[in-house]
């Protein structure tokens, strides 16, 4: 044991000098700092003790490990120059604070003259000086806490007062409007954290709605301008479409809540409605978005009876004169024209039959084609009333001439019923019958330009055969009494009564 104290003490002899204060209890035991022949071990040795400096070095922060080459702990900290040297030889003028962990830039740069004790406080290692904002400006924290410590993240070092708070980057980005507020609109008594990002936690003071229209006020609105509205209707259950676009909010909605805004037409339009209410309430069957006045419906296409003719520009009220969806329209002619009947009734209510929509005076009816009984003659300008003279449908109408013209009989019946056997359609005074081609009876000699009542003495009617035999007229002019028979024609000639006919004999024949 002898030979090592041998040696402490030859190396204690052998010391350039005292070491510094904070080294002195180390000062027996050289090998604390040095290593016998290993000068390059020194280094490890004495961050052995200073471990904050070997961190430093380690991960290349702090004022040392910042070196751009890494010096020898001895090229400026030297010992062995007595208790009271200061081994640091540092000054607050000559240390470069740009090398440490917290660069001075900003109002924290030298220029500006900030004393080293604001931020080191006495007893403290600079180094453990903090280097967050909040440990020193604590008591410039206009915040109360309430936003945390972390100043910087709002806050420059170059002004206190200049915000570099990047809006975007949180979930609430500022657009338009939101760029030019004051953060203590949004943020009142420094709430930043639960500051709510719904439209209606800020607005609700300026809500017109009262409520009433909920809470989404981004719906309607943006944050361009709040008086703007950005909402598309169109998109809505009822798209402006015509004279709506132009209208005013206010004209359909007339309470703040928008949703209880009717669509129903009759609903804004009942004022303008000239039908009273006859038309129903469902004015969209007929009218147009772009002009009241404009009627889109189309009665071809949406009814059963289709317009034509005058029907065309027939006012509506003209056939619609009750309530249009209860009380059901008549289709018939004689519903809306039984006023313009001059029949009275008397030609029945479907005037279709005779009448057409295009003009009333003008007839449609063909009487030789859609019936059985063709018109010819003076019966093509005779009036319907000759002819028709009960109710058309329910009095079977008579075809026979008698039965029309029976007035006009100067024959009294005498010739019987059957008109159309002498007269002509063509005109009652015309005399169409022919003797000798339409009986078996000829009219010749003095039998021609007699008067029909010479022989036909009795009434047609009855049915009672004409005698074509001579003594049945000319009876009273026999001189024989009957005594020759009742065959003049054997003896006596036509031409003349009392001319006999050559070669006749009275006995021949008998």
């Amino acid at each position: 044991m002898a030979a090592p104290a041998w040696a402490d003490n030859v190396e204690t002899a052998l010391m350039p000098g005292q070491v510094i204060e904070s080294h002195a209890k180390w000062e027996e035991d050289c090998t604390k700092c040095h290593k016998r022949f290993d000068k390059a071990a020194q280094d490890t040795l004495c961050q052995d003790c200073h471990k904050d400096i070997r961190k430093d070095v380690e991960q290349k922060q702090g004022s040392h490990g910042r070196f751009k080459e890494q010096r020898a702990c001895k090229e400026c900290h030297t010992d062995h120059k007595g208790r009271t040297e200061k081994i640091a030889p540092i000054t607050e003028q000559t240390f470069d604070h740009q090398r440490t962990d917290f660069p001075l830039t900003g109002a924290h740069s030298n220029a500006m003259k900030v004393e080293c004790k604001a931020c080191h406080k006495p007893k403290i290692k600079y180094r453990d000086a903090p280097s967050d904002c909040y440990s020193c400006h604590k008591k410039d924290d206009k915040h109360k806490g309430k936003v945390g410590s972390a100043c910087a993240d709002c806050h420059t070092d170059r002004n206190w007062m200049e915000i570099r708070f990047d809006h975007d980057k949180t979930r609430y980005k500022l657009r338009n409007k939101h760029v030019e507020v004051p953060c203590k609109d949004c943020h009142a008594n420094d709430r930043y954290k639960e500051t709510p990002m719904d439209c209606y936690s800020c607005h609700k003071k300026v809500d017109k709605h009262k409520g009433q229209e909920g809470t989404k006020c981004e719906e309607c609105h943006d944050d361009r301008s709040w008086k703007t509205s950005p909402f598309d209707h169109n998109k809505s259950r009822f798209p402006l479409m015509g004279k709506h676009a132009k209208v005013d909010c206010k004209k359909c909605h007339l309470t703040p809540a928008f949703k209880d805004a009717p669509m129903a037409c009759y609903s804004c339009h009942k004022k303008d409605d000239k039908h009273k209410g006859t038309y129903g309430e469902k004015c969209e069957t007929c009218h147009a978005e772009s002009d009241w006045k404009t009627v889109t419906f189309d009665h071809d296409l949406h009814s059963k009876y289709q317009l034509r003719g005058r029907h065309i520009t027939t006012k509506c009220e003209s056939c619609h004169k009750g309530h249009l969806y209860k009380e059901k329209t008549p289709v018939d002619c004689h519903a809306c024209h039984k006023k313009d009947d001059k029949h009275k009734g008397q030609f029945t209510e479907k005037c279709e039959t005779c009448h057409t929509e295009r003009n009333w005076k003008v007839l449609l009816f063909e009487h030789d084609h859609d019936t059985t009984y063709p018109l010819r003659g003076k019966h093509r300008t005779t009036t319907c009333e000759s002819c028709h003279t009960g109710r058309l449908y329910q009095d079977k109408t008579p075809t026979a001439c008698y039965a029309c013209h029976k007035k006009d009989d100067v024959h009294r019946l005498r010739l019987g019923t059957e008109c159309q056997d002498c007269h002509s359609i063509r005109d009652w005074k015309i005399w169409d019958f022919d003797h000798d081609t339409r009986t078996r009876f000829k009219l010749d000699g003095g039998h021609k330009g007699l008067d029909c009542y010479a022989c036909h003495t009795e009434r047609m009617d009855k049915k009672v055969k004409s005698s074509s035999s001579c003594v049945s007229c000319h009876k009273k002019d026999d001189k024989h009494d009957g005594s020759f028979g009742p065959q003049c024609e054997r003896c006596h000639e036509t031409t003349l009564w009392k001319t006999i006919k050559p070669g006749t004999s009275i006995f021949r024949g008998r």
